[in-house]
C-alpha cells in the first residue's frame, strides 16, 4: 500500500464490526465486538472516521473490503455496504482476506514466523488460514484458506513446523487444538480481524469493480440461495 493513498477499510466477517481510514499519515479506526449489530453500527462508524479524518468519500482512492471467510451474513453486510459506497463514488474495491488481517496483526505483535488462524465455521468446522512471515513482515499464505474439520491438520503433519494460533475458532473447538498440540507453540490473544490491518495488506493493483466482488464463502452449498 502506498502511503499517499487514502483508503477506507471495512470488515464485518466476525462478531467484530471494524472500520478504519488511512489518509497516508494517520489511521482513524472504530472497532466494536458486538454480535448481530453490524447493520446498525457500520454506517455510523464510517461516518465517524470520515469526519474525524476530515475526509469525504470522494477523497478516497479505494475501499478495502474484509472479504472473509467468516459469517455469511456478516460478509454480505460489508460487501453490500462497500458496493453501495463504491458505486456512488465510482471507487474500486480491494478485497483482502479477513484471516490474513488477523495474521498480520499477530505478526506485528509477535516474533513467531508461522501463524495458524481459525475462525468458527459452525457445523464442527473452522475456516483455516496458514501463514508465514514474508520479507516485508506480512503474512504469506502457505495453502489456500479452507474448511478444516476436527482432526489432524494435514499441513502440520507433513511439514512438522510449529505454529502460533490465533482466531476464535481454536477456543470454539478445543479438540482441534488438542489433536494438533504437538505443532502448536502458543495461542495469540487476537481473535477477530481489525480494519486497520486490512489497510496494511491492501494492494491497489488488486482493486476490482464493485460488481465483481465475490465473498470468500468457502462453504458454497450453504451460501447459495435455494
Amino acid at each position: 500500500m502506498k502511503e499517499s493513498l487514502k483508503l477506507l477499510g471495512i470488515d464485518t466477517s466476525s462478531i467484530a464490526c471494524s472500520v478504519a481510514l488511512s489518509d497516508g499519515e494517520s489511521i482513524f479506526e472504530r472497532h466494536v465486538e458486538q454480535p448481530r449489530k453490524h447493520t446498525e453500527l457500520v454506517l455510523p462508524m464510517i461516518k465517524e472516521v470520515l469526519s474525524e479524518s476530515k475526509s469525504e468519500l470522494a477523497d478516497l482512492d479505494a475501499i478495502v473490503l474484509g472479504n472473509g471467510p467468516g459469517s455469511f451474513i456478516g460478509m454480505r453486510i460489508a460487501a453490500s455496504v462497500s458496493q453501495g459506497l463504491a458505486h456512488g463514488t465510482s471507487l474500486d474495491i480491494i478485497p483482502v482476506s479477513s484471516l490474513s488481517a488477523v495474521a498480520a496483526e499477530v505478526l506485528d505483535s509477535s516474533e513467531e514466523n508461522y501463524i495458524a488462524v481459525a475462525q468458527d465455521a459452525h457445523m464442527n468446522e473452522v475456516y483455516l488460514g496458514l501463514y508465514v512471515r514474508d520479507e516485508f513482515n506480512k503474512p504469506k499464505s502457505l495453502v489456500n484458506e479452507y474448511l478444516q474439520e476436527q482432526g489432524v491438520i494435514e499441513f502440520f503433519a507433513s511439514h512438522n513446523q510449529n505454529f502460533l494460533t490465533a482466531g476464535q475458532g481454536w477456543s470454539c473447538y478445543p479438540e482441534l487444538a488438542r489433536l494438533n498440540s504437538k505443532w502448536i507453540c502458543g495461542q495469540s490473544h487476537i481473535l477477530y480481524p481489525r480494519a486497520t490491518w486490512l489497510l496494511a495488506l491492501a494492494d491497489i493493483s488488486a482493486a476490482i469493480k464493485p460488481q465483481n466482488i465475490q465473498p470468500a464463502y468457502l462453504r458454497q452449498k450453504v451460501a447459495e440461495l435455494p
